[in-house]
């Protein structure tokens, strides 16, 4: 077994605090309202908007034991730039007022997952940073592209709305295996620490979907 498929396996009821989401129910259920998905993306935009300045503190605070990594780390910036605005331009596409959200500050769980990612690169150990890599990545591959696909038909937007979510439950799919073959390539007490991490961004990931709006709609 690899340890990608062990992960999957030790975090499996870490993970179900995530998809029991009562909102992600409604979404794939075709029963979520508007607001409910203006909602996420403005969650979705407040961590998002770190993921590049993460990942640069990532690059810098990796170890000469994790020298290896850089690379990879160089990888996820350059395709993670600017990815923020996808999220805003869908803001606006779906009728939301994407300044707003931009001036905003996130709900308290979004906040504090943002927190324990930067807490992880400074304090603790910066190779745990790819169990949130893990969490993000595998979430949106399994749920994404039919989040979006039933939001859409269920409230009528334009496909210009759902660019954060299509874009990335694709893009994502090239990255999981990426990801797998990174993580095997760890020492024992690093894939610890990346199954730690994951468990926990599971438990904090789900706590951003469960505090959104569960405000529903009949499907169209």
């Amino acid at each position: 077994m690899s340890f990608y498929e062990e992960l999957t396996q030790a975090t499996a009821p870490a993970r179900q605090h995530l998809v029991s989401s009562p909102i992600i129910a409604a979404c794939l259920e075709g029963r979520a309202s508007r607001e409910a998905y203006l909602a996420f993306l403005a969650q979705a935009y407040h961590h998002v908007r770190h993921t590049t300045p993460l990942l640069m503190s990532l690059g810098g605070r990796l170890p000469e034991r994790l020298a290896w990594l850089r690379g990879a780390v160089a990888e996820y910036i350059e395709e993670e730039i600017g990815h923020e605005q996808w999220i805003l331009n869908d803001i606006a596409a779906a009728g939301g007022d994407a300044d707003a959200v931009r001036r905003s500050r996130p709900e308290l769980p979004a906040e504090v997952m943002v927190a324990y990612a930067y807490d992880l690169i400074n304090r603790g150990n910066p190779a745990a940073f790819f169990g949130m890599v893990f969490v993000l990545e595998g979430t949106s591959v399994a749920l994404a592209l039919t989040a979006a696909d039933r939001i859409q038909q269920a409230l009528d937007l334009p496909h210009s709305a759902f660019s954060y979510l299509r874009s990335h439950g694709t893009l994502d799919r090239e990255h999981v295996h990426h990801l797998a073959r990174l993580l095997e390539r760890m020492t024992a007490e690093d894939q610890a620490d990346v199954r730690h991490a994951a468990n926990v961004f599971f438990k904090l990931y789900g706590d951003v979907f469960r505090a959104l709006p569960t405000e529903a709609v009949p499907c169209a």
